[in-house]
């Protein structure tokens, strides 16, 4: 699935910056509107309309540009395997937390998953080493995220094992990053719609036997709203853009959008719902600034060419 021959890039441009900030600004609405939805509804009936209604978004999309996914085996073991790593034990394991814990909590949780998968990177891959830079860079990065919450956050926030549950979503991100890089040579709608038709595969009996999601009382249109917004915005259009950036990015630069998660919520917060921007959250955004340039290598490798003598005055 993946061409010989294919690179990523190391160092990102502006296309994988703005596919990066996009999909942090998609994927920050998650946090949101999953809390509202496992308010009333039970957390895997909540994985399985996210993942069934996205599946169904994208494999309509398909059709409609005349593409198909591949038909054998091989493929839809793959797809079997990402769709655990990327959907059914995430988003189980982030919805539960979220019935015991803050949302704000579990996107400081989550924001662990680059460091988890730098060091994955590192043992699964050969061109995905790491550096010293990336690993100061992640640190920083996650700094910032806890200063931008605040200390208060993690002070009677919940259940420890709640805490745990979303620390281990971040661990299953981290995996399902270095394992999607097989599907460079597919298309991100295929590989998206592949992947969470798998996880709706396994979702319908997993959820019929635990909540009983057929017998379960309609929601509120609030819910209902959460939940559309939940399937096609943040897990359709969000896995297009998360499998675009991951072949053109690779896996430990595309984790960086856990880093952006948190402090996105707060500007569309303050743009939209006139919520205080306080000084540490400005803080937190400068930490993060720097933990993401160091991990895209621009800032140590102009620091290195700055301490070079020009030629002309090392003659």
């Amino acid at each position: 699935m993946r061409p010989p021959g294919a690179a990523i890039r190391q160092v990102m441009g502006p296309v994988e910056w703005g596919l990066l900030l996009l999909l942090a600004v998609v994927w920050g609405g998650s946090f949101f509107f999953a809390k509202i939805a496992v308010g009333e509804l039970p957390p895997l009936t909540v994985v399985l309309v996210r993942v069934a209604l996205a599946a169904l978004a994208l494999n309509a999309a398909l059709l409609l540009t005349g593409r198909a996914m591949p038909g054998d085996r091989r493929a839809w073991g793959a797809f079997l395997a990402m769709g655990l790593l990327n959907n059914v034990v995430p988003f189980g394991l982030i919805f539960w937390g979220q019935t015991q814990i803050a949302s704000g909590l579990a996107s400081i949780l989550n924001a662990t998953t680059p460091l988890f998968t730098v060091l994955a990177a590192h043992v699964a891959t050969t061109d995905e080493k790491i550096t010293a830079p990336r690993l100061v860079g992640v640190l920083a990065g996650l700094a910032g995220v806890a200063v931008m919450i605040g200390p208060g956050a993690f002070a009677g926030g919940g259940d420890t094992v709640a805490k745990i549950a979303v620390l281990g979503a971040a661990l299953s991100y981290a995996f399902a990053s270095i394992w999607g890089r097989r599907f460079r040579g597919l298309p991100p709608t295929a590989t998206a719609a592949g992947q969470l038709t798998a996880s709706t595969m396994v979702m319908i009996p997993i959820a019929a036997v635990a909540d009983r999601s057929w017998a379960l009382a309609m929601p509120s249109a609030r819910v209902i709203w959460a939940l559309v917004a939940l399937a096609l915005l943040c897990t359709a259009a969000g896995y297009l853009l998360y499998f675009a950036l991951l072949a053109r990015a690779g896996a430990t630069n595309v984790v960086l959008v856990t880093l952006l998660i948190p402090p996105s919520a707060l500007l569309l917060g303050a743009l939209f719902l006139g919520e205080r921007v306080e000084a540490r959250d400005l803080l937190g955004l400068g930490f993060i600034a720097a933990g993401l340039a160091a991990i895209d290598g621009r800032l140590p490798q102009l620091v290195v060419a700055r301490g070079r003598p020009r030629p002309e005055l090392a003659k």
